[in-house]
Protein backbone atom coordinates (compact mmCIF):
# COMPACT_ATOMS: atom_id res chain seq x y z
CA UNK A 1 0.00 0.00 0.00
CA UNK A 2 2.52 2.79 0.82
CA UNK A 3 4.09 1.95 -2.93
CA UNK A 4 1.01 3.23 -4.06
CA UNK A 5 0.75 6.12 -1.75
CA UNK A 6 4.67 7.00 -3.06
CA UNK A 7 3.30 6.84 -6.78
CA UNK A 8 0.90 9.73 -5.82
CA UNK A 9 3.25 11.68 -3.72
CA UNK A 10 5.68 11.67 -6.95
CA UNK A 11 2.29 12.40 -9.50
CA UNK A 12 1.54 15.27 -7.13
CA UNK A 13 5.32 16.62 -7.03
CA UNK A 14 5.71 15.92 -11.23
CA UNK A 15 2.55 16.64 -12.41
CA UNK A 16 1.49 19.68 -9.51
CA UNK A 17 -2.37 20.72 -10.35
CA UNK A 18 -2.76 23.62 -8.22
CA UNK A 19 0.89 25.40 -8.59
CA UNK A 20 0.88 28.57 -9.83
CA UNK A 21 0.11 32.20 -8.13
CA UNK A 22 -3.63 33.53 -8.10
CA UNK A 23 -3.61 37.32 -9.53
CA UNK A 24 -5.95 38.66 -8.06
CA UNK A 25 -5.88 36.94 -4.64
CA UNK A 26 -7.20 37.30 -1.37
CA UNK A 27 -4.98 35.77 0.81
CA UNK A 28 -1.33 35.44 0.48
CA UNK A 29 1.92 34.20 2.37
CA UNK A 30 5.00 32.43 2.05
CA UNK A 31 8.10 30.82 4.37
CA UNK A 32 11.16 29.12 4.21
CA UNK A 33 11.55 25.47 5.92
CA UNK A 34 15.81 26.92 6.99
CA UNK A 35 16.53 23.40 7.53
CA UNK A 36 16.40 22.24 3.76
CA UNK A 37 16.06 25.14 1.93
CA UNK A 38 11.76 24.52 0.78
CA UNK A 39 10.27 27.27 -0.07
CA UNK A 40 5.96 27.61 -0.23
CA UNK A 41 4.11 30.43 -1.37
CA UNK A 42 0.55 30.02 -0.99
CA UNK A 43 -2.32 32.33 -2.88
CA UNK A 44 -6.25 31.97 -2.33
CA UNK A 45 -9.55 33.21 -2.99
CA UNK A 46 -12.42 33.40 -0.85
CA UNK A 47 -16.09 34.18 -2.38
CA UNK A 48 -18.44 35.82 -0.29
CA UNK A 49 -19.36 33.08 1.88
CA UNK A 50 -16.06 32.61 3.11
CA UNK A 51 -14.83 29.54 1.19
CA UNK A 52 -12.21 28.71 -0.86
CA UNK A 53 -13.17 28.90 -4.06
CA UNK A 54 -9.86 28.98 -5.98
CA UNK A 55 -5.89 27.80 -4.00
CA UNK A 56 -2.24 27.65 -5.53
CA UNK A 57 0.96 27.19 -4.27
CA UNK A 58 4.45 28.27 -5.96
CA UNK A 59 8.18 27.00 -4.25
CA UNK A 60 10.61 25.07 -4.58
CA UNK A 61 11.96 21.95 -2.72
CA UNK A 62 11.54 18.06 -1.84
CA UNK A 63 9.27 16.30 -3.64
CA UNK A 64 7.65 15.64 -0.14
CA UNK A 65 7.21 19.20 0.76
CA UNK A 66 5.90 20.14 -3.28
CA UNK A 67 3.82 17.29 -3.39
CA UNK A 68 2.33 17.94 0.65
CA UNK A 69 1.38 21.64 -1.17
CA UNK A 70 -0.57 20.57 -3.76
CA UNK A 71 -2.55 18.08 -2.06
CA UNK A 72 -3.30 20.15 0.60
CA UNK A 73 -4.35 23.19 -1.75
CA UNK A 74 -6.41 20.21 -4.00
CA UNK A 75 -8.17 19.26 -0.31
CA UNK A 76 -9.46 23.14 0.55
CA UNK A 77 -10.92 24.18 -1.78
CA UNK A 78 -15.00 24.67 -1.48
CA UNK A 79 -13.88 24.40 2.89
CA UNK A 80 -14.76 27.70 4.99
CA UNK A 81 -11.90 29.68 6.52
CA UNK A 82 -12.97 28.62 9.69
CA UNK A 83 -12.54 24.73 8.35
CA UNK A 84 -9.22 25.44 7.28
CA UNK A 85 -8.14 26.67 10.40
CA UNK A 86 -8.83 23.42 11.98
CA UNK A 87 -6.63 21.53 9.50
CA UNK A 88 -4.08 19.28 11.68
CA UNK A 89 -0.54 17.52 10.84
CA UNK A 90 -2.34 14.43 10.86
CA UNK A 91 -5.21 15.62 8.17
CA UNK A 92 -1.48 16.33 6.43
CA UNK A 93 -0.52 13.11 6.82
CA UNK A 94 -3.18 11.27 6.18
CA UNK A 95 -3.33 13.01 2.47
CA UNK A 96 0.22 11.62 2.02
CA UNK A 97 -0.54 8.21 3.18
CA UNK A 98 2.90 7.45 4.32
CA UNK A 99 4.98 7.45 7.76
CA UNK A 100 7.44 10.62 7.67
CA UNK A 101 10.66 10.78 10.03
CA UNK A 102 11.01 14.16 11.94
CA UNK A 103 13.30 15.73 8.95
CA UNK A 104 10.57 14.71 5.93
CA UNK A 105 7.86 15.75 8.52
CA UNK A 106 8.36 19.27 8.21
CA UNK A 107 8.98 19.63 4.48
CA UNK A 108 5.39 18.02 4.54
CA UNK A 109 3.98 20.75 7.28
CA UNK A 110 5.33 23.62 5.61
CA UNK A 111 2.48 24.04 3.09
CA UNK A 112 0.17 23.84 6.36
CA UNK A 113 2.46 26.17 8.22
CA UNK A 114 1.88 28.65 5.42
CA UNK A 115 -1.37 28.27 4.93
CA UNK A 116 -2.71 28.81 8.44
CA UNK A 117 -0.37 31.63 8.68
CA UNK A 118 -2.16 33.39 5.75
CA UNK A 119 -5.73 32.44 6.67
CA UNK A 120 -4.82 33.70 10.18
CA UNK A 121 -3.48 36.75 8.91
CA UNK A 122 -0.13 36.08 10.63
CA UNK A 123 2.92 38.63 10.19
CA UNK A 124 5.03 34.85 10.39
CA UNK A 125 4.49 31.58 10.09
CA UNK A 126 4.80 29.61 13.54
CA UNK A 127 5.17 25.55 13.87
CA UNK A 128 2.21 26.02 16.53
CA UNK A 129 0.19 26.65 13.77
CA UNK A 130 0.45 22.64 12.59
CA UNK A 131 0.27 21.07 16.26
Amino acid sequence: MEDLYREIIIDHYKNPAYKGRLDPHDIFFEDDNPLCGDHIAVTLRVDKAGRVSESAFDGKGCAISQASADMLMESIVGKSLDEVKTLTKQDVLDLLGIELGPVRLKCALLSLKVLKAGVYGLGEASDALVE
